[in-house]
């Protein structure tokens, strides 16, 4: 038998960025779960992500506005009755040489990745804390914001800011009954790592210096999210949870063990 306390029938979730790679995976697993799901992004995508013959609400909207984060939630809550989950996984990067790279740049990819999770933080919070249940609110950070981010520099001290955000709201409206708690996600298989890592090829190399020896699915960091967002999660706030497959391994054991081969040699 299924359990119960992850049965989001009733619920109602937002998440940003919900309409392609991991976010489109979030949103899939809450519909599969019988979640009301709504996601956001600046453009229509088309095809909003489904579950069987579910699929979810598209909204517009910018999140680096704060203004267009409290429409788009008060609009939710009008329209539906409330807001029960936020994730904020909205976020991304290019890569730039960090020593040239532009102001603008720099001020765009802090605003898309911490800022936006601030205002749209503060507009669920608004409607969280009057509800009975309170709510619940998913940062999704990086393995970025704890370890060197080289090349996407802005994108790692955003990330890393996203989780003492996740701290001190989690501290601070804990009162209210909503909770705050971030994922810390490491490499995941999307069309765009398809793409940086040269194909299914280059995915199965990077995969296999893990310790599970794959790359994660926007499903493992969903299934994170569903916990968060769960009864099950009932006493959880302020955690910091890594979704990494164990993490990635230091450099310096494979150039050791080299270095030990050649002496042998």
């Amino acid at each position: 038998m299924a359990n119960a306390r992850l049965d989001f029938s009733g619920s109602r979730v937002l998440v940003t960025g919900g309409t392609a790679g991991i976010g489109r995976g979030i949103a899939e697993a809450f519909l599969e779960c019988g979640a009301t799901v709504i996601v956001c992004g600046r453009k229509d995508p088309g095809t909003p992500p489904r579950a069987g013959t579910r699929q979810a609400e598209f909204r517009q909207c910018d999140v680096r506005v704060a203004a267009e984060c409290h429409a788009l939630v008060q609009g939710i809550a009008r329209d539906h009755g409330g807001l029960d989950t936020l994730v904020n996984n909205a976020g991304g990067s290019p890569e730039v040489d960090s020593a040239t790279c532009s102001p603008s740049l720099i001020e765009k990819v802090i605003q898309l990745n911490l800022t936006s999770a601030f205002f749209m933080s503060q507009a669920a919070h608004a409607v969280m804390k009057d509800q009975p249940g309170g709510g619940s609110i998913v940062n999704i950070s990086s393995v970025s914001a704890v370890r060197s981010s080289p090349r996407t520099a802005a994108y790692g001290a955003a990330k890393a800011g996203l989780l003492n955000l996740t701290e001190s709201l989690a501290m601070e409206w804990g009162p209210q009954r909503v909770r705050v708690n971030a994922l810390i996600v490491g490499l995941v298989v999307t069309d765009n790592s398809l793409e940086h890592y040269g194909g299914e090829e280059g995915v199965k190399r990077v995969g296999a210096m893990l310790p599970l020896l794959r790359m994660g699915t926007p499903r493992d960091v969903a299934d994170g999210c569903l916990y968060l967002a769960s009864p099950l999660a009932a006493y959880v706030s302020g955690a910091k949870i890594e979704v990494h497959g164990g993490g990635e391994k230091p450099v310096f054991l494979d150039l050791a063990k080299v270095g030990r081969e050649t002496g042998k040699s």
